[in-house]
């Protein structure tokens, strides 16, 4: 098999769920790394039950305090080649993290860097809210 001409950001090479250090770590097949936290991972958690479906809002939405026990992860499944399905301590299992996402919010200094130059500028409040979710 032969590499493509022009390396995906969206493919991963290796992942590598480290619980000791509680950090989810994903090679990238154009060179980048991407390391998660356990707690930032489960905020981005894309299932219904925490963002909500059908204009209603989600668990997430509430801005709960996370258990030590939610954000414990058990168990990281692939799921076809384009997710993952961490399986938490507190049982939930439900959320399908697309590379995609993984790598849009790849928590680096360069990712966010980009990310801030794209997204429009947040009111003082929205700022605030942003700043506590994590």
């Amino acid at each position: 098999m032969t590499a493509p001409a022009t390396p995906s950001p969206t493919v991963a090479t290796r992942i590598h769920a480290d619980r000791e250090a509680r950090t989810l770590r994903i090679d990238w097949q154009d060179g980048h790394v991407t390391v998660h936290d356990f707690t930032a991972l489960r905020w981005l958690c894309p299932c219904a039950y925490c963002r909500g479906e059908a204009g209603m809002p989600g668990w997430l939405d509430t801005a709960p305090t996370l258990t030590g026990e939610q954000t414990r992860l058990v168990d990281i499944a692939l799921v076809g080649n384009y997710a993952v399905a961490p399986s938490w301590g507190d049982g939930h299992h439900t959320g399908y993290y697309t590379f995609a996402l993984l790598r849009d919010r790849c928590p680096c200094s360069e990712c966010s860097a980009r990310r801030s130059s794209r997204e429009p500028a947040m009111t003082q409040e929205a700022r605030h809210a942003k700043e506590h979710q994590s």
